[in-house]
């Protein structure tokens, strides 16, 4: 068995799967998650992150010391992400691809994303994709691995990170997404007139802050967080929900009304939203294009989806050198329309 060890440390998970290269099979998948420890901070810290990335990484690496031998090349994130924790991962990766003598090849965060669609299934183009993932939101039109252009992209915040930081405004803790979808289930949509950002502009472009801000001065004119009962919680995330979903069918049906590509898929940690999921269904639903989603195990960040675009780097025959090891990696950078990833 010849197998891709792939390791991912973008942010503040920590991830390492092994892919089979004949079959395409996931044969280990294991992740750490740091949410516990950054939770009392509101958010991600850097260097806590990347301290706790030195800990659980090696462990990861531990447990699978049984498959050492089938391990014929190693994948690792190197962009984008925290430049403190993407550097562990890669610390791991250089000095394991030396150990062995196999290739190493560094991986788009943003890509494996992408490719999280294809794990354990053939990969397909052209299609458009909504990625929405950490400080990312983006329409993509993908012709292949190497070929993802960036058709809409967020001039500020994005869909994840809004959803943190108007959790945060209300008290409700990190990582706000999920609660705030759980608490949207159960409010009124309707209660609170928040705006849907770029509603009369004619620029396919995504825009979250002035919304952001809208929720701000709705939870001061309650009193502040702590004033605030479970149900002005409710309401007011289901209509912050309700106003993103909008945003977000607009600016994309701008993209679809003019395209001949049949296949729209969503992706990222924030493609776990199911009201967002739903929404997309009937949009595509209603322009004959086919949707496809990624199973919820694998919207998050993980190492599966960076093995996985690995595999299809090997069937294209486009391995570096072994010893190759010149990576760098590189921070977060916002990216525009029409630039390529």
């Amino acid at each position: 068995m010849s197998l891709i060890l792939s390791i991912e440390s973008s942010c503040d998970d920590s991830s390492l799967a092994l892919t089979d290269i004949d079959s395409a099979k996931v044969i280990h998948h294991k992740k750490i998650s740091q949410e516990r420890e950054h939770s009392r901070y509101g958010g991600v810290v850097p260097e806590l992150a990347s301290r706790l990335h030195a800990v659980a990484l090696p462990r990861l690496l531990r447990e699978i010391s049984d498959r050492y031998d089938d391990i014929s090349l190693v994948a690792v994130t190197s962009e984008p992400g925290l430049s403190v924790t993407l550097n562990e991962g890669l610390m791991m990766a250089r000095t394991f691809a030396l150990f062995k003598g196999v290739p190493l090849i560094s991986v788009h965060h943003l890509k494996g994303h992408v490719y999280s669609l294809f794990i354990e299934k053939e990969s397909f183009f052209p299609l458009l994709v909504l990625l929405v993932s950490g400080g990312h939101t983006m329409i993509l039109k993908v012709t292949g691995a190497d070929d993802m252009e960036i058709l809409a992209s967020s001039m500020d915040d994005s869909v994840g990170e809004s959803y943190d930081k108007v959790a945060k405004m209300m008290g409700l803790g990190y990582p706000g997404g999920p609660i705030v979808e759980r608490l949207a289930r159960e409010g009124d949509p309707d209660r609170f007139d928040l705006p849907v950002p770029l509603r009369n502009s004619p620029l396919v472009s995504f825009s979250f802050s002035g919304l952001k801000n809208a929720v701000r001065l709705t939870v001061e004119s309650l009193g502040g967080a702590e004033n605030m009962s479970e149900k002005d919680m409710m309401d007011l995330s289901a209509s912050f929900q309700k106003s993103v979903i909008a945003h977000l069918i607009q600016k994309s049906k701008k993209i679809l009304s003019r395209t001949d590509i049949g296949d729209f898929a969503i992706v990222g940690g924030a493609s776990a939203n199911m009201a967002i999921r739903g929404a997309f269904s009937d949009l595509c639903s209603r322009y004959g294009i086919r949707m496809h989603d990624v199973p919820l195990q694998y919207c998050s960040d993980n190492a599966a989806m960076i093995g996985r675009y690995a595999l299809d780097i090997v069937r294209e025959k486009r391995l570096p050198e072994v010893g190759d090891i010149d990576i760098t990696v590189s921070g977060n950078k916002k990216v525009k329309s029409g630039e390529k990833l």
